[in-house]
């Protein structure tokens, strides 16, 4: 890990710091970025969100996909929990939290928006960390590749049908048009630029310069990060000092969702008997985030000052110190998973 990543909490929290103190000495400069918008999308928040997404893309090998049918296990247990219990627990969270145990501190329209921001998170399994969280779990680096890969095939397809399903349920207004473009905008045009590039590099036989390309973007994918980060404490520094409350509200049911989630897979995982290479990423895709597209998704339906998007934004706040204690989980229980390998794992 690369001294960003390695202290990613202290960055953003280093971030977050920033954003609020410039929003408050300089809300007129937030002002004019947030007024930069073209339907419903804030070009300036569109810029950087590709810049953490393309490098991304550019890592996933589609032909690793013809892999897939020799180890189902691994692959159907990242799919099940991704697709058809995570989005529908982190609904049923947000929802028991901000319609019932919170209804006395937050009102009713903060809190739909609240419950928003938790659904959008959960309805984007993770894409880029994972593959950082599978490094420090001693992963098996080419499955894990196979599970994002079908990860974010099924993402192009899945996230705007669930995600308005479950804004559906929540009674929120769902503008397809804006989910529709935010798809496009985040998900496929950034995968088909990532997979062109991927092809143009590896066609020529340029595996060096395909390396150097991507030693070259991480960087700026984090860069990217933290200058979202800044802009949307910045958007919201107001609310912030206003009710700083509302961050440790909104953290509650999130670290409920993701502790519950990794229990969950794992327990699965042992008793599908997977190997630990497989297992530990597996698991730590379902349980991390996509925050970037939850973020910019968020940004598009309902508003850079919205509870959606402070919502996302806590989520970023809280996804890299949890998923490192996972790690740590993962790793001093590897032992557990000695002497239960599946052939078919």
């Amino acid at each position: 890990m690369g001294i960003f990543q390695r202290y990613m909490s202290l960055w953003v929290a280093l971030c977050i710091a920033a954003g609020v103190i410039l929003g408050v000495l300089v809300p007129n400069v937030f002002g004019a970025i947030a007024r930069l918008e073209f339907a419903h999308v804030n070009l300036v928040v569109a810029v950087l969100i590709w810049v953490m997404i393309y490098p991304m893309m550019v890592q996933i090998d589609f032909r690793s996909m013809r892999e897939v049918g020799r180890k189902p296990k691994g692959l159907l247990l990242t799919l099940i929990v991704n697709w058809l219990i995570k989005p529908f627990t982190m609904a049923a969270l947000g929802w028991l939290f901000f319609r019932v145990i919170f209804v006395d501190w937050v009102d009713p329209q903060s809190a739909g928006e609240f419950i928003a921001g938790m659904i959008l998170l959960g309805v984007a399994p993770c894409t880029a960390m994972v593959f950082v969280w599978s490094q420090l779990t001693r992963g098996d680096p080419n499955y894990t590749l196979v599970q994002v890969s079908v990860n974010d095939i099924i993402m192009v397809f899945a996230f705007a049908p669930i995600t308005a399903f479950l804004l559906g349920v929540s009674d929120i207004h769902v503008p397809w048009a804006t989910l529709l473009l935010s798809v496009v905008l985040y998900v496929v045009l950034p995968l088909v630029a990532g997979a062109l590039t991927r092809y143009r590099l590896e066609r020529d036989g340029d595996g060096e310069r395909l390396a150097g390309l991507l030693q070259t973007l991480k960087p700026w994918s984090i860069v990217g990060l933290l200058a979202t980060v800044v802009l949307l404490f910045g958007f919201q520094a107001e609310t912030i000092l206003a009710q700083p409350q509302t961050i440790g509200l909104i953290a509650i049911p999130l670290l409920i969702q993701t502790y519950g989630i990794f229990v969950l897979a794992y327990a699965a995982a042992y008793w599908l008997r997977l190997p630990h290479n497989i297992a530990a990423p597996a698991c730590m895709i379902g349980t991390s985030n996509f925050f970037e597209l939850a973020v910019a998704v968020a940004i598009s339906l309902f508003g850079l000052h919205s509870g959606a998007a402070l919502a996302t934004v806590v989520g970023v706040l809280v996804e890299v110190p949890v998923m490192l204690s996972l790690v740590a989980i993962a790793n001093k229980t590897r032992h557990w998973f000695d002497g239960r390998v599946s052939t078919a794992a």
